[in-house]
C-alpha cells in the first residue's frame, strides 16, 4: 500500500501512523498461505514468533485451524494466534476477524489447563471484530443443505462446501450492518438487548424459511447469555488499532498471521469457491488498521504438494493411489472439521500467482518430508485450455478453470532417510534440485523448509525475522 507524503506532512513527528524510513519500527512480517489453506502456517508463525513481539490475526474465524507441535506437545488453535505459546508475547485478534466468543473462551480454558498463560495482557481482541452468533451457524448449515439438494450434480452447483461454522453469514451481517453484532456490543447489555429484539425476530423467520425446525429465538435469553460472555471477555476487548500503532511507535515488531489462504481470497481466489474474507496479504491493512507500508517481509507458505478442502476447481488433484499416499503420509485431515483433504501434485502456476498477489519476499515450503520415497515427482508448470491453447497464468475463477489440464514437468524423487537433515545442504541432491526448480519458477527464495511437524524440524536458509 502506497503512503501519501502530503498526509504524512500533517502528522505529529512521533506519530505511529507515519510510514517513513525513520518510523520507529524494528521490522514487521506477514505470514500468508499461497495455496488453498492448510499449508502449515501455524508452525511457521510459531517459529517466527521468537523474533517478534506482537502476533496479529487479521481475517477469518473459527473455520481456520492452526496446528503447532512444540516440544512434542500438539496444540490445535482456531482463533487465538499461535504466538500464545510464548508467554512473553502479545497476541491480537484484529478487527477483520469474525469471532465466535464461546469458541475463544473454550480455547482459552484448554490452553490454561495445559499451563499456557492467557490473560488480558497477552491476548487482546478488537472491539470492532464482528461476532459469530448461534443463528449464523444454523444459517450456514441450512443453506449448504438446501443448495446441495437443489443443485446436486449440476454444473452450476451453488453449494460451496463450507465448514458450517457461521463465517459467511457473519460476514454477510457485517456488510448488511443493521443486523450485525460487534464485540464491543457485548459490553453494553441494554444496547445489545435493543438490537437483539429486532434481529432475533428477523432471524427466526429466515431460519424457518430455510427449513430449520426450532423455537423462535428469545432476545432476552440471547442477551443474558452473550452479556455474560462479554463480562468474561471484557479484559481482552479493546481498540486494537491504537494498540498496534502504539506497539509500532514503541519499536516493537509485529507478525501478521493469516488464516485460510490466497487462493481462497474473496476477491482474488477461485470464486465462488472461496472463503468470506480477504485472506491474502492484501487483507492486512483493512483487517488490522496497520498500513501495508509497515510490512517489510511477506513470507508465503506453500506445501511441497497441493491440497484443497471442500468444493471448487483443483487442476492437479490426484484421484488415485498416489493421492491417497500423499494424504496418509501428510496426515491430510482438517484441523477444524476432520474432513479428508483432496491431494495432488504441486501447482506452480497457482503458487506463482499468489506469490505475486501477496508480494511475497520469500517462501516457506512445508511438509517436504512427505515427498520422500517417491520414484518421481511432478510439478505443474502450465495449463492447457479446452481449445488446446496453453497458458502459464492462473485463472482465479471457478468457471475459468473448468476443463483445464495441468502440464507437468517430471522430476526425480529421492529416498527416505533415517537421519534428519541438519540443513538444506544436507538434503539429498534430488531434494535440493526440487527446491531449486520451485525457486526458479516462482522467482523468490525458499527461506524455510519443513521436514517434520515439530518446530525444531525446520531448515532455515535465511535469518529468521527481518531487520
Amino acid at each position: 500500500m502506497a503512503c501519501i507524503a502530503n498526509i504524512r506532512h500533517f502528522m505529529p513527528r512521533n506519530s505511529a501512523s507515519a510510514c517513513s524510513p525513520t518510523s520507529q519500527t524494528s521490522g514487521h512480517t506477514a505470514v500468508v498461505g499461497l495455496q488453498w489453506g492448510d499449508e502449515g502456517k501455524g508452525k511457521i508463525v510459531d517459529v517466527l514468533t521468537a523474533r517478534h513481539d506482537v502476533i496479529v490475526r487479521y481475517n477469518g474465524g473459527a473455520n481456520a485451524g492452526h496446528t503447532v507441535v512444540a516440544e512434542g506437545q500438539k496444540y490445535a488453535l482456531h482463533l487465538i494466534p499461535s504466538g500464545i505459546l510464548y508467554p512473553e508475547k502479545t497476541c491480537v485478534i484484529g478487527n477483520g476477524t469474525v469471532v465466535d466468543p464461546e469458541k475463544v473462551i473454550d480455547e482459552m480454558e484448554k490452553l490454561r489447563a495445559r499451563g499456557i498463560r492467557v490473560d488480558g495482557t497477552n491476548l487482546k481482541i478488537s472491539d470492532r471484530a464482528h461476532v459469530v452468533m448461534p443463528w449464523h451457524k444454523e444459517q450456514d448449515a441450512a443453506l449448504e443443505e438446501y443448495l446441495s439438494s437443489v443443485t446436486a450434480g449440476q454444473r452450476g452447483s451453488l453449494a460451496i462446501g463450507t465448514t458450517r461454522r457461521g463465517i459467511g453469514p457473519a460476514y454477510s451481517d457485517k456488510v448488511r450492518r443493521s443486523t450485525a453484532i460487534r464485540m464491543r456490543d457485548l459490553l453494553d447489555p441494554e444496547y445489545l438487548r435493543e438490537r437483539l429484539r429486532v434481529i432475533c425476530k428477523l432471524r427466526s423467520a429466515e431460519l424457518e424459511a430455510l427449513g430449520v425446525k426450532a423455537q423462535p429465538l428469545d432476545p432476552d435469553a440471547v442477551t443474558d447469555r452473550y452479556a455474560a460472555i462479554g463480562m468474561q471477555l471484557a479484559p481482552h476487548i479493546t481498540d486494537t488499532v491504537f494498540a498496534l500503532h502504539d506497539a509500532i511507535a514503541e519499536g516493537k515488531s509485529l507478525l501478521f498471521e493469516g488464516a485460510n489462504a490466497a487462493l481462497l481470497d474473496i476477491d482474488h481466489g477461485t470464486y465462488p469457491y472461496v472463503t468470506s474474507s480477504n485472506c491474502s496479504a492484501l487483507g492486512i491493512p483493512a483487517g488490522t488498521g496497520v498500513p501495508g507500508c509497515h510490512i517489510h517481509r511477506v513470507l508465503g507458505i506453500m506445501k511441497a504438494y497441493s491440497t484443497r478442502v471442500g468444493g471448487g476447481p483443483f487442476p492437479t488433484e490426484l484421484l488415485d493411489e498416489t493421492g491417497d499416499r500423499i494424504r496418509e503420509r501428510g496426515r491430510e485431515y482438517g484441523t477444524t472439521t476432520g474432513r479428508p483433504r483432496r491431494c495432488g501434485w504441486l501447482d506452480l502456476v497457482a503458487v506463482r500467482y499468489s506469490t505475486m498477489l501477496c508480494g511475497a519476499t520469500g517462501v516457506a515450503c512445508t511438509l517436504f518430508d512427505v515427498l520422500a520415497g517417491f520414484e518421481e515427482l511432478k510439478v505443474c508448470v502450465a495449463y492447457r485450455r479446452p481449445d488446446g491453447s496453453m497458458t502459464d497464468r492462473f485463472i482465479p475463477d471457478a468457471r475459468g478453470l473448468e476443463g483445464i489440464e495441468p502440464v507437468y514437468e517430471t522430476l526425480p524423487g529421492w529416498p527416505e532417510s533415517s537421519t534428519p537433515a541438519a540443513n538444506r545442504n544436507a538434503l539429498p541432491a534430488n531434494a535440493r534440485a526440487y527446491l531449486e526448480r520451485v525457486e526458479a519458477y516462482l522467482g523468490v527464495p525458499i527461506e524455510m523448509v519443513g521436514i517434520g511437524p515439530d518446530r525444531a524440524q525446520t531448515l532455515v536458509r535465511e535469518p529468521v525475522g527481518c531487520g
